[in-house]
């Protein structure tokens, strides 16, 4: 068996984790064209190439698609997403599975140190079917060598009336946490608002339930909400955070977005990786 990356690969020194998210596909041209912007595979590989070139040096690790040759010199650990997505333009992803075109030797051979699995996970007759998919792709990334970051996200089951976000997060983790990923991407409770000692006690409750370490995303939480989010996150027992649209989605707005995400994308990114300097778990004690 290859000889396997720890998770020293996408962390600090001090063992927490500030990573910025580019992987987004047809959410990314949504968002583009919602801004009238030029939405073309081109357009789309030179907004993500800006992305690598001015946050993924303050960053320890960076999420990308298969099909972009970002330079991450000299570069935080880099993660490979392994998921195919079903979403319907202008939509959100209603579900996925494992990306058969993703060989997880080849992306270690290509300086991937982990692959990325998002799983939508409902109440609905397909529990068992992703819970196999978790599964098999932790056992995947361990027998290549690479680390597996898996993000599971909630949703309700159409019909559903009665869903509790910070309920159905934790259910998610009981159930998919027992398939011991290297690290576990949540979403943050209440979306980042409301009473914060309430959102730490839903935290404290992930991280009693989770075998590993665990981060939040910001997809779901409000930009300005995000800051916030992560620091009650991480006062719960969260390492950090794996995030793209909390911050870099300012740079959709302007034509030339170097300047945006150089200046005020940059510098959110350093307050999001002091807070998590500041009052992450490191990986270490999660595991130990």
């Amino acid at each position: 068996m290859t000889a396997a990356y720890q998770l020293d690969s996408l962390a600090y020194d001090n063992g927490t984790f500030a990573m910025v998210a580019m992987d987004q596909r047809e959410s990314l041209r949504t968002m583009l064209a919602a801004e009238g912007r030029d939405d073309s595979p081109a357009a789309i590989a030179r907004f993500k190439a800006g992305v690598a070139e001015h946050l993924a040096p303050l960053a320890s690790g960076f999420l990308i698609d298969r099909g972009y040759d970002i330079d991450l010199q000299p570069g935080p650990g880099l993660i490979l997403a392994a998921d195919r997505l079903t979403q319907e333009r202008g939509g959100p992803v209603t579900d996925t599975h494992l990306d058969e075109t993703v060989d997880p030797d080849a992306a270690r051979s290509s300086g991937a140190v982990a692959l990325k699995l998002l799983v939508i996970w409902k109440r609905d007759d397909q529990r068992s079917r992703r819970l196999e998919m978790a599964g098999e792709f932790v056992r995947r990334c361990a027998e290549a060598g690479l680390l597996s970051v898996l993000e599971p996200v909630v949703q309700p089951t159409e019909g559903e009336t009665e869903f509790d976000l910070d309920t159905a997060i934790v259910e998610a983790a009981e159930a998919l946490g027992p398939t011991r990923p290297d690290l576990y991407k949540a979403q943050v409770p209440s979306r980042g608002t409301g009473d914060a000692d309430a959102i730490v006690k839903t935290c404290s409750r992930l991280t009693e339930i989770l075998p590993v370490p665990w981060v939040v995303l910001s997809n779901g939480v409000a930009r300005d909400d995000f800051p916030r989010a992560v620091e009650l996150a991480c006062t719960g027992g969260a390492s950090g955070t794996l995030a793209g649209r909390a911050l870099w989605t300012p740079a959709l707005a302007v034509d030339d977005p170097s300047p945006v995400l150089a200046g005020p994308c940059r510098q959110r990114l350093a307050e999001i990786a002091a807070t998590v300097r500041r009052t992450g778990r490191p990986w270490t004690e999660a595991t130990a």
